[in-house]
């Protein structure tokens, strides 16, 4: 499983023409899925991606948590993520998981962020979508299982 994680300010999702999900600041994080992925990747990450600090506090930079502070997220879903890109011109995505088994584990990534307080808006799994954000820093921080 990989996140891609970006502080944003304003940041939305968009799905034809319509506003589907939006925050105010706090992080985007784009979440692929690859066939191997368990429930154990999605704990070890969302672990990590609640209490990783992005945020300043005063003038100390990189000390506080979207937990910490109460910001949200808006988690969507990106199997181009695990494209392989060596061979050829065209993006191979058979690392990627099929939506039937990537669905479920980011309901549950989607699940267990809720659990712990934090508000997450997402996009539609799978569907085409615009993510506008505006990449405060700009931060941007690959996690991967």
């Amino acid at each position: 499983m990989k996140l891609v994680i970006q502080k944003s300010g304003p940041a939305s999702v968009e799905i034809d023409g319509k506003l589907c999900a939006a925050i105010d600041s706090g992080l985007v994080v784009l979440l692929g899925v690859t066939v191997a992925d368990t429930e154990k990747d999605v704990d070890y990450l969302v672990d990590k991606l609640v209490n990783m600090r992005l945020f300043e506090s005063g003038e100390k930079h990189f000390d506080q948590s979207v937990l910490d502070l109460g910001k949200p997220i808006l988690l969507v879903s990106q199997f181009t993520l695990y494209a392989e890109c060596r061979k050829g011109r065209r993006p191979d995505f058979a690392n990627s998981a099929k939506a039937d088994e990537a669905a479920p584990l980011y309901e549950l990534f989607t699940k267990k962020l809720r659990a712990l307080g934090v508000h997450v808006e997402t996009g539609v799994f799978g569907a085409m979508m615009k993510v506008n954000l505006i990449n405060e820093g700009p931060v941007t921080i690959i996690l991967e299982s």
